[in-house]
């Protein structure tokens, strides 16, 4: 658990799942959704308080505060947006993850807190030298990063503009970036 709860959590889990084909928030990966899974990956990962931004479908979610965006369909951007007003005062800094990348272990979540206490204001996780989800970011950010997302991009127009900002953190060891587009990619994942 990051001291004090300095660390929140945000989980974008309010698309559609248009690909897909159904609301991805919903979907059973390993015998749970993946709204519990990422909520639960936060959480293990010493966020404090868990906020899950929903959408298209709604759903209880036991150990997170849940915020409805109402311009979902409008894209990630909006979700984030939802997400980092809904911290809290006591949060200086943020981790979000998505719904779809339930190969994700809490110990991501982990090393991106501790290179925020080591003095890191954005921290992103890389696999394979590339930078992916989860990414952490300082609350002295968060109004560039809502100022900067817009349709279905969440925090990389903000990422790419300030790279002088962004530590990596590789977590290469501890997970995997793969995500859930369509059925297929839920199939070829199951049992992983």
């Amino acid at each position: 658990m990051t001291p004090g709860g300095r660390v929140a959590g945000i989980l974008l889990a309010a698309g559609a799942g248009s690909r897909f084909g159904a609301p991805k928030a919903l979907v059973e990966f390993g015998g749970e959704r993946l709204v519990d899974r990422g909520v639960r990956l936060l959480r293990d990962g010493g966020c404090d308080p868990v906020i899950v931004v929903l959408g298209a479908a709604a759903a209880d979610v036991a150990g997170a505060t849940a915020v409805y965006n109402p311009d979902w369909a409008g894209g990630m951007g909006s979700s984030l947006c939802a997400g980092l007003e809904a911290a809290p005062a006591s949060a200086e800094a943020v981790v979000i993850a998505l719904v779809d990348q339930p190969l994700i272990t809490a110990e991501a979540v982990r090393r991106l807190a501790a290179a925020f206490e080591a003095g890191a204001s954005v921290a992103v996780s890389t696999y394979g030298g590339a930078p992916r989800n989860p990414v952490l970011i300082a609350r002295a950010h968060f109004a560039e990063v809502a100022r900067m997302a817009a349709g279905d991009v969440g925090a990389r127009p903000f990422l790419r503009a300030h790279p002088d900002l962004v530590t990596p953190v590789p977590c290469d060891d501890v997970g995997d970036p793969a995500d859930i587009d369509v059925p297929a990619d839920l199939r070829s994942l199951d049992g992983r």
